[in-house]
């Protein structure tokens, strides 16, 4: 053969792309929206990019929106040229043309993940509060809609008065699988215990959740709802495939940040995601999950 090195390097190449067609693991597109926030989005979109891209599923961008308080009229993703959205936002209001696009890339089917402080934004926004199903303050009452939480067996919807959003202090608590059938839940533990992080709860609003995957009890002790709260679950929005996760809270550095670096957030996180974008989950349920009575750590943001 004349090139043997040349031929090598060809089928080399074309071995690449063959499998790479056959695993059909084309990462995921993603985009996550970030720039104002109450907690501290310096630290959590840096956390969910490297969460996300050594995972090896997802490529991720940024948007990072004006300051609060500044012009708000350029800020305008293209949604609609990714597969996934991440809103890792709640600040200012966007304008009508970035609320269309947004609503559009939901209806038209498109995933998204609504992470922690998320479902504080756009108290006043409807279709943002259908699509989170369940938010908090920002003067959220029972006018946002009712009270969910689990009680025997179900999702309760209780319509009295009261202010919308709260939590105790931040703690170490385990979470309750609800649903085990799934794409999400297929592997995971029925019980396993987070970092310490803040617990959600007195949450309200529409009320739309269609899977409730995992609650956590909200114990009076640590100022909590002395309710079981849902946390983790899918939301009915029409075409839209929605993966809301209250767990998440930034810490003060990417390297001191606990709640982030549980590997239960995290791996549940990456499944919700891949299934948001997707509808399937192919990753595997790794050794290191979290056990009922002992949290795991990932320091890295990855395996």
């Amino acid at each position: 053969m004349k090139y043997p090195i040349l031929y090598k390097l060809v089928c080399v190449f074309a071995f690449i792309l063959l499998a790479g067609s056959v695993s059909g693991k084309k990462p995921i597109k993603t985009l996550i929206v970030t720039g104002q926030n109450n907690h501290n989005w310096q630290v959590s979109n840096v956390a969910l990019k490297k969460i996300m891209e050594q995972s090896g599923r997802f490529v991720v961008d940024i948007a990072v929106s004006p300051a609060a308080g500044e012009d708000m009229s350029s800020f305008s993703p293209d949604f609609a040229a990714y597969q996934l959205v991440v809103v890792d936002y709640n600040g200012d209001s966007w304008i009508e043309a970035t609320k269309q696009n947004f609503i559009s890339f939901a209806r038209n089917g498109g995933g998204i993940v609504i992470y922690h402080a998320a479902d504080n934004a756009f108290s006043n926004w409807p279709e943002f509060n259908k699509i989170c199903a369940l938010g908090g303050w920002e003067n959220r009452d029972e006018k946002a809609g009712p009270y969910v939480y689990w009680s025997d067996g179900k999702l309760i919807k209780d319509s009295s008065a009261g202010v919308g959003g709260s939590h105790g202090k931040q703690h170490e608590y385990v979470l309750n699988a609800r649903n085990h059938e799934h794409p999400i839940m297929k592997g995971l533990p029925n019980k396993w215990k987070h970092a310490q992080d803040e617990l959600y709860d007195r949450m309200r609003g529409p009320g739309n959740i269609k899977d409730c995957l995992y609650t956590a009890y909200s114990d009076k002790e640590t100022g909590g709802s002395g309710r079981e709260e849902p946390l983790i679950f899918t939301v009915d929005y029409g075409n839209a495939r929605i993966f809301h996760t209250m767990l998440g809270h930034a810490g003060e550095t990417v390297e001191n940040c606990p709640a982030m670096q549980c590997a239960g957030f995290q791996i549940t996180l990456l499944r919700g995601a891949e299934w948001a974008a997707t509808g399937k989950v192919t990753q595997k349920v790794p050794a290191d999950f979290p056990t009922e009575k002992q949290v795991s750590n990932r320091s890295n943001y990855k395996r």
